[in-house]
C-alpha cells in the first residue's frame, strides 16, 4: 500500500535532484531484477526489493513499513520456493527419491556454473538418480522434465512478483508528479 500520507509537494513541480536519482536507479534495478528472475546467476526478486527499500531515501517516502514488510516475507516464500518447486516437479512427474535427490544434488554441484549449471544441474541429476533407481530412460526423462518445469515455474513465480514490485515503484513516481 502506498503511504498517501507524505507531505504534499508545492504546485511548483519541484522535485530534488537526489530524487530524481534515486527513482532512475530504482527503475533500472526493476529492470535488472526482471533480468534476473530468468537468469539465475542474478537475485532478481532481491534486487526489486532493494530497489523498494532505495525509495525509501527520497523525501516522501512513498512506502509505509507494513508494505516492506509484507514484500519482505513475500520474498523469502519466493526464494524457499525456488529451490523446492523443481523438487516438487520431480516428484510430480513421477520421480522416486532417487530421482528427487538427484535433482538437489545436482542443483548443489553445478549452481556455480552460473545459469547453465542451475537449469542443466537439476535436470541431469534427476535424470542419473532416476536411471540408478530403475534404469528405465522413459521414466527418467519424465522425472527430469519435472525438474525442467519446476525451474519454469519458479522463474514464473520470480517474474510476477518482479513486475508488481516494479508497479508499486512506477505508482511511487506517479504519485511524485
Amino acid at each position: 500500500k502506498l503511504n498517501f500520507s507524505a507531505p504534499m509537494r508545492s504546485k511548483k513541480w519541484h522535485i530534488a535532484p537526489m530524487d530524481i536519482f534515486l527513482m532512475i536507479i530504482g527503475c533500472i534495478m526493476i529492470l535488472v531484477g526482471i533480468v534476473g528472475s530468468v537468469l539465475p546467476i542474478l537475485p532478481g526478486p532481491a534486487i526489486c526489493y532493494a530497489a523498494l527499500w532505495l525509495q525509501q531515501m527520497r523525501d516522501d517516502r512513498p512506502f509505509t513499513s507494513k508494505f516492506l514488510i509484507i514484500w519482505g516475507i513475500i520474498l523469502l516464500v519466493i526464494i524457499g520456493l525456488d529451490y523446492i518447486v523443481p523438487v516438487i516437479g520431480t516428484k510430480k512427474f513421477g520421480g522416486s527419491k532417487y530421482g528427487v535427490w538427484g535433482c538437489v544434488l545436482g542443483f548443489l554441484a553445478t549452481f556455480w556454473l552460473g545459469p547453465w549449471g542451475i537449469i542443466i544441474g537439476p535436470l541431469a541429476g534427476a535424470f542419473i538418480g532416476e536411471m540408478i533407481y530403475s534404469n528405465n530412460t522413459h521414466i527418467a526423462i519424465k522425472a527430469a522434465m519435472g525438474s525442467f518445469l519446476g525451474f519454469l515455474i519458479s522463474s514464473l513465480l520470480k517474474i510476477i512478483a518482479c513486475m508488481a514490485m516494479g508497479y508499486y515503484l512506477a505508482m511511487s513516481i506517479w504519485q511524485t508528479f
